[in-house]
């Protein structure tokens, strides 16, 4: 049996996992986020809508902090558009640099599996 981890997401990140463009979805990675394994389905939640997306977890990729996890990967993956700045202090606005720290972060690779 899979196993399935739920995830709320704000609308913006959301609609890019939707589509596509979004495929690495970057969060803490905390004692919730050190059980996930790849070949797990994540069930992301629009906070705005409820709508879900259904993801297969593909890869984790553990790194200490944003900064460096940013320098790994293409800001399209990341969810930035063409014209935006990929900045990995924008992710003080979810986690503390004490949290990061303590815990560590990572870039759950994801593929969408199917929208509900």
């Amino acid at each position: 049996m899979d196993t399935i981890h739920e995830m709320k997401l704000n609308n913006r990140p959301f609609e890019s996992i939707k589509i596509g463009e979004k495929i690495i979805e970057m969060r803490l990675y905390d004692e919730k986020r050190q059980l996930l394994r790849p070949d797990d389905l994540i069930e992301f939640v629009n906070r705005e809508t409820g709508e879900k997306i259904l993801t297969k977890v593909v890869g984790l990729h553990i790194f200490a902090d944003f900064v460096t996890l940013y320098q790994h990967f293409d800001k399209l993956a990341l969810g930035y558009t063409h014209n935006e700045v990929s900045d990995p202090l924008d992710m003080l606005e979810y986690y503390s640099i004490e949290e990061q720290d303590k815990y560590g972060v990572v870039g759950i690779e994801i593929e969408v599996v199917k929208s509900k």
